[in-house]
């Protein structure tokens, strides 16, 4: 079963989420809406920082995961 890792920076207002390893992470990529990709050496995307996140409440900040199922991929004959 993968796992998600989320940190809440509330000094540096960020909020970082892994689903890859961090150790893996080769560069990082600013998007323009204050998002931070991380990257491995092949280009995939291990997780992303969102810059400027803050909450009112922080002790109350609550992360919810749903799964969904992916459609099949058919192969072409």
């Amino acid at each position: 079963m993968a796992q998600v890792k989320v940190f809440y920076d509330q000094r540096g207002k960020t909020l970082t989420v892994w689903f890859g390893e961090p150790k893996a992470e080769y560069i990082c990529e600013e998007t323009a809406e204050e998002i931070v990709l991380m990257k491995d050496r092949s280009g995939h995307v291990l997780g992303f920082e969102k810059l400027n996140f803050k909450v009112s409440r922080p002790e109350q900040l609550a992360v919810a995961f749903e799964t969904v199922k992916q459609p099949s991929r058919k192969r072409a004959a």
